[in-house]
């Protein structure tokens, strides 16, 4: 077992990416990407260590091995692969081959600014993609791989190997890993302020009431 699957996977496991990127607001981190959403509904959370993985143009220098094997030898179970392909939306950079390879490695899921294909095969396979489209052209001949565990930028969020990489309904959330703990804690503590409201508004309470006795306005204050 991982030192983050052992300490910190099942606090995460609690928590929404809202609830995430509320703490890192609230504490000065920037870690919340848009429009990158799971590919289809049942999909609905992803967690794990980042392995991530660049795109570039194809031209002149070739790729010596097929793109998202190497970033796959590299994972262990339990890790999201993380792919900057610059938010393109004219190629994929994730196929059915590599869903399956994922799969079988014990990857939670890969995670795309860009696009993936062959989606058909990765439900078939029961592995996670969120991405910001589907299309049908291969990569081959226009985009490479350029690079492996290096840092990238991601929705406009930069991501190392390592960091935590955590995906709902919402979106994808990105958290560094030199601040797991103090972001988590402050994560659990709005978590737990939402869920004690909703229980008194569902106990009858007047919603105002509530707004104030809260502070709901002020939440993200330190």
């Amino acid at each position: 077992m991982s030192m983050f699957d052992e300490k910190y996977r099942s606090r995460f496991e609690r928590l929404s990416t809202t609830n995430v990127s509320d703490a890192m607001d609230a504490l000065g981190y920037k870690g919340a990407t848009h429009g990158i959403r799971p590919m289809i509904e049942r999909w609905r959370k992803i967690l794990g260590p980042a392995v991530t993985m660049r795109m570039t143009a194809a031209g002149v220098t070739p790729q010596k091995t097929h793109l998202g094997m190497t970033a796959i030898a590299a994972a262990k179970k339990g890790d999201v692969i993380v792919i900057d392909n610059g938010g393109r939306l004219d190629t994929s950079c994730w196929g059915g081959i590599l869903a399956n390879s994922a799969k079988m490695k014990g990857v939670s899921g890969t995670v795309i600014d860009g696009c993936c294909r062959d989606l058909d095969d990765c439900i078939d396979a029961d592995y996670t993609v969120y991405a910001r489209g589907t299309v049908v052209c291969t990569a081959r001949g226009r985009v490479i791989e350029e690079n492996t565990n290096q840092m990238i930028q991601f929705g406009g969020v930069q991501v190392r190997p390592g960091d935590i990489v955590m995906g709902d309904s919402s979106g994808i959330v990105i958290v560094p890993q030199e601040a797991i703990e103090e972001i988590l804690t402050k994560a659990e503590q709005l978590y737990q302020k939402e869920e004690d409201m909703i229980a008194e508004i569902k106990a009858g309470a007047d919603i105002l009431e509530v707004d104030a006795k809260y502070n709901y306005n002020k939440m993200l204050s330190k």
